[in-house]
């Protein structure tokens, strides 16, 4: 499917479309109008039309969007179709929180490895994954045919870390560390700045319409 031409907003109001989607099928509704799924997410009924139209509509007028199909499409879309397998590299507080987080795998991401600098806690497990010393990712990653990195490390070590994992054949990095990492155009990235977010938050409640 040609998706250059699809904006970034789009892109980002897929994965709410697939949750939303599939809440409706676990609660057993077939089919929904863009006007009624509209009002659930607060987007409008156009904007979901449009955004849907980029990869090739899936609704019928005057019947609306079967649910289950529509769910089963956007997952294809997001290439949630097929698995994906993580491996973590940091196992501080926030990578722990992200290792024993099981949601991931029912959408496809499969944590197969932890990896740490401390020597201390390796061969603890987390959820039954152990952690392994730094020095055996190359090894890993091609024995457990790992496609996607997540990086909870400091900043500090970030870059020079991701170099490492593209020589090692990375296709992709979800980065936690505070700071935009340099790779090449072939390795996708997806920074997550918890802090850019916080500030987000702020700034809304700061401009909010709510008085005293």
């Amino acid at each position: 499917m040609e998706t250059k031409d699809i904006s970034r907003a789009i892109i980002e109001r897929l994965p709410r479309y697939y949750r939303y989607l599939g809440e409706l099928k676990d609660s057993g509704i077939e089919r929904i109008s863009s006007k009624e799924l509209s009002k659930r997410m607060h987007v409008t009924a156009s904007q979901i039309r449009q955004d849907l139209n980029h990869f090739g509509g899936f609704g019928q007028q005057g019947y609306g969007y079967n649910v289950k199909y529509l769910y089963e499409e956007i997952a294809k879309i997001l290439g949630l179709h097929k698995q994906h397998n993580l491996i973590l590299i940091g196992a501080g507080h926030l990578g722990q929180a992200l290792a024993n987080y099981v949601n991931f795998e029912r959408r496809g991401f499969v944590l197969k490895g932890i990896f740490d600098i401390d020597t201390a806690i390796h061969g603890q497990k987390i959820r039954g994954i152990e952690i392994r010393p730094m020095e055996e990712i190359e090894a890993f990653m091609r024995d457990h045919a790992i496609d996607i990195a997540v990086l909870t490390i400091p900043k500090a070590e970030a870059v020079k870390i991701a170099d490492e994992l593209v020589s090692f054949g990375i296709k992709a990095i979800w980065n936690f560390a505070h700071v935009d990492l340099d790779v090449p155009e072939d390795t996708v990235v997806e920074n997550v700045h918890l802090s850019e977010s916080l500030m987000r938050l702020s700034y809304n409640l700061a401009n909010s319409s709510v008085t005293d």
